[in-house]
C-alpha cells in the first residue's frame, strides 16, 4: 500500500483489483440472493426457490474451491476456464429462476481475461451477455415472439456496449504496456547514466591525480632549476673565493675574498630559503594577489638595485586561489629570469582585470634575445619559459614572449578572471 498525501494508506490498483475477484463473486451473490429473496413470492414458485438455494451453496462451494485453486496456480489455466463454465451455468440457472440474480452474473464481465486462455475470452463474454440480455428483457426463458425478438435486441445492444468497452480496455492496455516499456527504457538509461556518471567521476579523479602528479613535478624541476642557477652556483663562487684565500698571503687580498665568499654565502641562502618559500604561495596567505605582487617586485628592485615598478588597472577582483598563485609564481620567475640575463636598468609589472580576463606583463629594458633561438628547456637547465607556459595552460591560460636583442623583453601572462570561491 502507498501513503497518500493525506497520510491515509491508499490500495494500488492492482491489489483493489485482486480484492475484488477474489470477494466481488461473494458480494454480488449475496445481493442476488437479497433481491430474489425479496421477490421470490412474485417470481419463483416453491420449487424453484429450494432449487435456488442449492444453486446458491453450490455457487459458494465452487468459489472457495476456486480460491486454492487461483492461489496455486494464478493467471489463464484449462482449471480457470472449467470454473468460468461451471460459475456461468449456475449463473445461467439462478437467472432463470429469478432475473434479479443476474447480479451474480455480472461477474463474468470482469474475470474472463484473469482465468480464460486469450481465444476463450470473447466467447466466454457473449455468453455472459446472454445471460443479462435474458435478465434484462424479461427474465428467461422469453415469452412468445415478442420476448425473444426484445431478447435478441437487448443482446445486440449488449455485444455493441461490450465491444465497445473492450477497443477501449485493448487501448488503455496498449497504453500501459507503452508506458511499461518506457519505463523500462528510461530505468535503462538511468542505469547507463549513472554508469557513465561513475566513469566520469573516476576519471575526473584520475585526471586531478595526474594533475597532482605533474604539479608536483613541476616544482620538482622549477627547484631543481634553482639549485643549478642560484644555488649551486653560488657554492661554487664560494669555493672558488676559499681557494684563492689558501694561496694569498696578503691579509688586505685574503680578507677582501673572505668578505665576497661570505657575501656569495648570505646571497645563496637568500636564494635558497626563496626556492623553498616558493614551494607553496606564502605570500598570499595573508595579502591579496596585487599586495603580493607589490611587495615582490618591490623586495626584487632592493635586491637587484633595479628600478622596479608594479601597476595595478581595471577593477581589482579577488581571483580562484589556483589563478592568484600562478599568477605570482609566472612574475617571479620572470623577475628572476630579468635578474639573471638581462641586465635591466628598469622592470614594470602591470597586472590588468579585463572583463573576463586577467593580465600580467613584465617588462624591462635590458639586452633582450631572440626568441626564436631559444631553445626549449630540461633536466636541471631551468624552469624558464617553457614552465611559465606550463603552469598557464593548466588553468586555460597562455603565455607569450616579445624580445628582440638590444630592446628589452615583455613577457605576458592572460589567463581568465575566475573569482575566488567563498
Amino acid at each position: 500500500m502507498d501513503d497518500g498525501a493525506d497520510g491515509t494508506r491508499r490500495t494500488p490498483p492492482d491489489a483493489r483489483w485482486d480484492l475484488f475477484h477474489r470477494w466481488g463473486p461473494y458480494a454480488l451473490l449475496t445481493l442476488g440472493s437479497l433481491v430474489s429473496v425479496a421477490t421470490a413470492d412474485l417470481l419463483m414458485s416453491a420449487s424453484g426457490r429450494r432449487a435456488a438455494t442449492v444453486l446458491v451453496v453450490l455457487a459458494v462451494l465452487l468459489q472457495l474451491g476456486w480460491g486454492r485453486v487461483r492461489d496455486r496456480r494464478p493467471g489463464p489455466s484449462a482449471a480457470g476456464a472449467v470454473y468460468y463454465l461451471l460459475r456461468w451455468v449456475l449463473a445461467f440457472a439462478l437467472t432463470w429462476l429469478n432475473p434479479f440474480f443476474a447480479f451474480y452474473a455480472t461477474i463474468g464481465y470482469f474475470g474472463a481475461e484473469r482465468v480464460l486462455p486469450r481465444r476463450w475470452v470473447k466467447p466466454g463474454l457473449f455468453a455472459t451477455a446472454v445471460v443479462m440480455s435474458g435478465s434484462q428483457s424479461g427474465g428467461l426463458p422469453p415469452k412468445g415472439p415478442v420476448g425473444w425478438v426484445v431478447l435478441g435486441g437487448v443482446l445486440v445492444v449488449n455485444l455493441l456496449m461490450l465491444s465497445v468497452f473492450s477497443h477501449f480496455a485493448a487501448q488503455e492496455e496498449e497504453r500501459t504496456r507503452i508506458q511499461d516499456e518506457t519505463i523500462g527504457e528510461l530505468e535503462t538509461a538511468n542505469a547507463r547514466l549513472r554508469q557513465a556518471l561513475d566513469e566520469n567521476a573516476a576519471l575526473h579523479a584520475q585526471l586531478l591525480l595526474q594533475a597532482r602528479e605533474a604539479g608536483v613535478a613541476d616544482e620538482r624541476r622549477r627547484l631543481a632549476a634553482e639549485i643549478h642557477d642560484t644555488i649551486a652556483q653560488g657554492l661554487a663562487g664560494i669555493i672558488a673565493q676559499l681557494e684563492v684565500v689558501t694561496v694569498g698571503e696578503d691579509p688586505d687580498f685574503v680578507r677582501a675574498h673572505v668578505r665576497r665568499a661570505q657575501d656569495l654565502a648570505r646571497h645563496s641562502l637568500g636564494e635558497a630559503r626563496r626556492s623553498v618559500q616558493n614551494l607553496s604561495p606564502l605570500d598570499l596567505e595573508h595579502d591579496l594577489l596585487h599586495e603580493a605582487l607589490a611587495r615582490t617586485v618591490d623586495a626584487w628592485g632592493i635586491r637587484h638595485g633595479v628600478r622596479a615598478d608594479f601597476t595595478v588597472t581595471g577593477t581589482l577582483h579577488r581571483l580562484h586561489t589556483e589563478i592568484e598563485a600562478t599568477l605570482l609564481r609566472v612574475a617571479q620567475e620572470a623577475l628572476s629570469n630579468a635578474g639573471r640575463h638581462a641586465g635591466a636598468s628598469r622592470v614594470g609589472v602591470t597586472l590588468s582585470f579585463m572583463g573576463d580576463e586577467v593580465s600580467l606583463d613584465v617588462r624591462d629594458d635590458g639586452r633582450g634575445f631572440d626568441p626564436l633561438c631559444l631553445a626549449p628547456r630540461s633536466g636541471t637547465a631551468g624552469f624558464g619559459l617553457d614552465g611559465m607556459r606550463a603552469r598557464t595552460e593548466r588553468i586555460a591560460g597562455t603565455v607569450t614572449v616579445e624580445s628582440e636583442p638590444g630592446h628589452g623583453t615583455a613577457v605576458c601572462a592572460r589567463v581568465p578572471l575566475v573569482p575566488h570561491e567563498h
